[in-house]
């Protein structure tokens, strides 16, 4: 049960550790008994720190067997968290530079998640036939899902070698013949293989793997690197409709709310009077527009339900929604 519950419960607990020593000189306020979950020395852990972690934690959905366990799983992580902190304190940790600095970060974390969840709350949920739609437009994550084979090389753009690479593998050569090839002009490179569902590639990339067969390859070139990829195999792994439209209506949800976000952000830096100071004086519009987002695939958000057994396309389909946020 700790190993199934230990990442979930770790990060919703560090917002509150990092409050607690914020709050530290502060008198705790007398409890009700029946809201007190457990005394730790002159501490206490009610049941509402408890409540909050599984609304955080989206783990609070499970059946009534299960329920105690992770309750007491959390309560028990919240007793070390207490016990932690009294050493911390205690030790007066509160009071280095540091950890002020975590708190402060800590605090402006949250009020900022705060502001955004505002402004999004009241956005409308993405309808079924929209989550429809999507399914049908992108049939290479969903109806036509695949796990890839894909073979790759990774050098530097300004190798300038790009025309040959692309004319070696539109002839077939082999990836061990180009690497062979790219040894012998002392060319140095980076290569390797590895099992790609389609949800962890890039949605501008996807349709151009998705349409390749084996054997077949293409080149990447950006900025900094150039890619060789060929694609030694794949394997059909569909995901059924039914599986993918909760899915996908969180993704939409979510990227309905990003663009939200980006908006409400782009107003209020039109309002305010920013000033780049020192080293960065004039470089802020420069590094904003040259700011890159890459899209993944709606195979990739948590579910309602992150600890619940799931199968393994009920897992592909969270990992693909979850990426685009």
């Amino acid at each position: 049960m700790q190993s199934i519950y230990k990442k979930l419960i770790f990060p919703a607990l560090f917002a509150s550790f990092a409050l607690g020593l914020g709050a530290c000189d502060r008198k705790d306020v007398e409890k009700p008994a029946s809201q007190i979950a457990a005394k730790v020395n002159n501490g206490e852990i009610s049941v509402h720190q408890i409540n909050y972690i599984l609304t955080r934690t989206n783990v609070g959905a499970n059946t009534p067997e299960t329920a105690p366990k992770i309750r007491r799983e959390i309560l028990d992580r919240l007793v070390d968290q207490e016990l932690a902190v009294e050493q911390a304190i205690e030790k007066k940790l509160d009071r280095s530079p540091d950890v002020l600095m975590a708190i402060e970060n800590a605090r402006r974390e949250i009020l900022a998640r705060a502001f955004v969840e505002q402004i999004t709350a009241a956005l409308a949920k993405p309808t079924i036939d929209e989550a429809k739609k999507y399914y049908t437009e992108h049939p290479q994550l969903f109806a036509e899902r695949r796990i890839y084979n894909i073979q790759e090389i990774v050098l530097p753009a300004d190798a300038g070698v790009a025309d040959e690479l692309r004319e070696m593998l539109n002839s077939g050569k082999p990836m061990e013949d180009i690497a062979n090839w790219l040894k012998g002009k002392d060319i140095k490179f980076a290569g390797g293989s590895a099992m790609r569902p389609a949800e962890q590639i890039p949605l501008e990339l996807l349709p151009k793997i998705h349409s390749l067969k084996a054997g077949q390859g293409l080149i990447m070139q950006g900025p900094q690197s150039i890619t060789v990829m060929r694609l030694a195999a794949s394997q059909s792994v569909p995901v059924s409709e039914d599986v993918a439209l909760p899915r996908i209506q969180q993704f939409l949800a979510n990227q309905r709310g990003a663009e939200v976000a980006k908006q409400e952000f782009k107003e209020l830096k039109a309002k305010a009077k920013i000033t780049y100071m020192g080293d960065f004086a004039g470089t802020g519009d420069a590094a904003a527009s040259q700011a890159a987002t890459v899209s993944t695939s709606p195979l990739a958000v948590g579910g309602p339900d992150a600890s619940a057994p799931r199968s393994a396309a009920d897992i592909a389909v969270e990992k693909g929604v979850a990426g685009l946020k």
